[in-house]
């Protein structure tokens, strides 16, 4: 099998011999390191490549190209290949607002950048080749796989268990139980005729249509709840949580996480995180997920799977008592449970759902939508990082958003780049309000709000966006919310009029109407709803405990 390649692109010489011979002393044995010393001879080795059917892992292009500017070369690059990561070599020293390189990123011009002088390359080139080249794995079926899936293409359980594996980063594999190896599968674990999606682990261990909780038992996330208890109780998993956990477990409190679907979040979904600090060439919300999860439990946090019931409390102590049975005591509580998607309402779609119509990010259905016409409801950022990862796949993108446009509710920068994507188009005024499909999704009907017109179109995909609802219900009658059911918390309890507050002393920042019990992140009242802050009020939440319990044994 031949190799993926790199083609390196300058119009100097000795740069590019240079670049050329670092990247095979370290890549060779895996990947053909090909040069170009123009854009027009690059374009042609893409085409004799895309001819050949060879792979394409990275394009670099030397910012200084004599035949055509680096980023547009890039783009021609991407008409060629559209899976390979484009990144722009690009000179120190020059940090300037206008550089060429921050538009070109912005409308997508290129992927990643690297700086030249580059060495020593320990430090400043292999590292970033090695996320450039982890971020194009990611578009490539995985060579070895943790479990393997068979079941019907459309149906809903099966897309479930695509997506739990998706966000938690488990390679694997589908098989239509129609397929010749789907069938082989069934077969040869004498499950031939079953209809229900069957999974079969690395090991040979097979679960025929698993719940979410088996399929998270198999991964390693008990749900055993009774006779424990802990210093801090951690509702919800996603940034916010996960950076309680990360800071609760380091500095020496016991800590159990209790979260009843997948780590992340909101955030665990997204494509790309570009604004998260620190990250200049972005991170994936399952990176941040997985990198915190790990973090956490190094230090010693406890991750449980569960579902909050409601909250009670007996003498100092919080009790947490989960669906199903099982009750957690602990000294404090971080609420932490986020937000969920609003759903659309639409009978004929919700009967769709997982199979054409999906409430979240396109994580695990995008590569299969190759070719394909694909809608998205919603104009937040996560709304526009999905169109924006859909349309690398898709034949079409088409964002339906009730307002005016996209500025008001979405950073600049998306804004920016959706707009130079080709083949995402934006339907201010519209609506979604039907659609049809015998087993999967067929078409959408559209209305315009305006004048209340509607049209029919063909539509592989929808992607549902539409904006969220705390998760809170299971608070009712023991921590005071506002009239949309997000936390109040420090002033915030004041200014909403509460009178329950029981100490002598003002409730602390993040503190809620019940002394010891916090909440962080999007589910509490005012927050700013960006991973950054969620992860910095997680943080803070820990600080916040230390203080309580503090108070407390005094």
């Amino acid at each position: 099998m031949r190799r993926p390649a790199f083609l390196l692109v300058s119009s100097d010489a000795s740069r590019l011999d240079a670049l050329s011979g670092d990247l095979r002393r370290r890549y060779e044995a895996d990947y053909q390191v090909l040069a170009a010393s123009s854009a027009a001879a690059a374009l042609a080795t893409l085409g004799d490549l895309a001819a050949s059917g060879q792979e394409v892992a990275l394009i670099i292009a030397d910012e200084h190209l004599s035949d055509m500017a680096a980023a547009d070369f890039l783009v021609r690059a991407r008409d060629v290949n559209r899976d390979a990561k484009r990144v722009m070599l690009i000179d120190r020293g020059n940090w300037s607002a206008g550089h060429p390189a921050v538009l070109a990123l912005a409308v997508g011009k290129f992927d990643y950048h690297l700086y030249a002088p580059w060495r020593p390359p320990e430090r400043f080139l292999y590292p970033a080749l090695s996320e450039f080249l982890a971020a194009w794995d990611k578009t490539q079926e995985p060579s070895s796989v943790a479990f393997r899936i068979v079941g019907p293409e459309h149906s809903p359980a099966a897309h479930r268990l695509r997506d739990d594996l998706t966000r938690i980063s488990i390679p694997y594999s589908f098989f239509s139980d129609t397929s010749v190896e789907g069938a082989r599968l069934l077969r040869e674990h004498h499950l031939e005729g079953t209809t229900a999606p069957v999974v079969v682990s690395r090991d040979g261990h097979v679960l025929v249509d698993p719940s979410h909780s088996d399929l998270m038992e198999t991964l390693g996330f008990h749900a055993d709840l009774d006779g424990r208890s802990c210093d801090v109780a951690i509702i919800g998993a996603g940034p916010a949580g996960l950076a309680a956990a990360v800071y609760a477990a380091s500095e020496g409190l016991t800590t159990v996480v209790l979260e009843p679907d997948l780590p992340g979040g909101q955030a665990g979904t997204s494509s790309m995180i570009r604004n998260y600090l620190g990250f200049p060439r972005g991170l994936s919300g399952d990176d941040l997920t997985n990198r915190a999860i790990e973090q956490a439990w190094l230090f010693g946090a406890d991750f449980t799977l569960g579902e909050a019931e409601r909250l009670s409390f007996s003498g100092d102590a919080c009790l947490v008592h989960a669906v199903g049975g099982g009750v957690l005591e602990a000294k404090t509580v971080i609420i932490a449970t986020g937000v969920t998607w609003r759903r659309l309402g639409v009978p004929a779609l919700e009967a769709l759902v997982g199979a054409g119509v999906f409430y979240g990010a396109a994580g695990a259905e995008a590569r299969a939508l190759a070719g394909r016409d694909v809608f998205v409801i919603g104009a937040g950022n996560s709304a526009g990082q999905a169109a924006i990862h859909l349309a690398r796949y898709a034949s079409s993108v088409t964002m339906v958003v009730r307002g005016a446009g996209l500025q008001e509710s979405m950073s600049n920068y998306l804004v920016t780049e959706i707009s130079k994507t080709p083949n995402i188009e934006v339907r201010p005024a519209t609506e979604v309000v039907g659609g049809t499909g015998s087993c999967s999704l067929e078409t959408l009907t559209l209305r315009h709000r305006p004048g209340g017109a509607t049209e029919t179109v063909s539509a592989a995909a929808l992607f549902v966006m539409i904006g969220a609802k705390p998760h809170t219900d299971w608070l009712e009658g023991s921590v005071e919310r506002d009239s949309q059911g997000y936390v109040l918390t420090g002033r915030d309890l004041h200014r909403a009029g509460e009178q329950t507050w029981p100490l002598r002393r003002p409730p602390l920042q993040l503190e809620t109407s019940v002394p010891g019990v916090f909440a962080a992140g999007d589910v509490r009242h005012r927050s700013i709803k960006r991973v950054a802050s969620a992860v910095g009020e997680g943080a803070t939440a820990i600080q916040l405990v230390h203080e309580y319990l503090q108070a407390t044994d005094d």
